[in-house]
């Protein structure tokens, strides 16, 4: 397993909700076009305690899907748990826990930041390492993240 790159998609604050969804599927779509993936790790959704931020997570959350499954990625959900327990050993990990895992299993200089892009690295080496997710995908092939 070896990294390649990692980032998030920031959105311009004062847009629209909907102009903003619109730049998170462009932006995943040059991503895309860019790396080729073969395929794609998603958090599952998890229960927010703000109703309006949960519709406007699980909107943007949707616009990922549908870009992903236009574009022919396939598609690989994990639970906040999983990920936490196939990186720590502990589903109640903290993000500074999770984070310093991310950079010693990858072997980087410094803790990815900011914590999205450690979250979806963490999914990612998660399921690179869940061996009946990934065999039928990369039997003998060396996994890039």
């Amino acid at each position: 397993m070896s990294h390649v790159a990692d980032g998030v998609i920031r959105t311009k604050e004062g847009d629209l909700h909907y102009k903003r969804l619109l730049q998170v599927a462009k932006a995943l779509q040059a991503v895309i076009k860019r790396y080729k993936p073969h395929f794609a790790v998603i958090e599952e959704l998890f229960v927010y305690k703000n109703v309006k931020t949960a519709m406007k997570v699980g909107e943007a959350r949707g616009v990922i899907l549908l870009t992903l499954a236009r574009m022919h990625v396939p598609i690989f959900e994990l639970s906040p748990l999983q990920i936490k327990q196939s990186l720590t050993g502990y589903g109640r990990a903290t993000k500074t826990q999770m984070q310093k895992m991310v950079q010693r299993v990858l072997r980087l200089d410094t803790p990815p930041q900011p914590d999205d892009a450690a979250d979806a690295l963490a999914a990612a080496i998660c399921f690179n390492q869940t061996p009946y997710l990934i065999s039928p995908l990369y039997e003998g092939r060396e996994t890039t993240i």
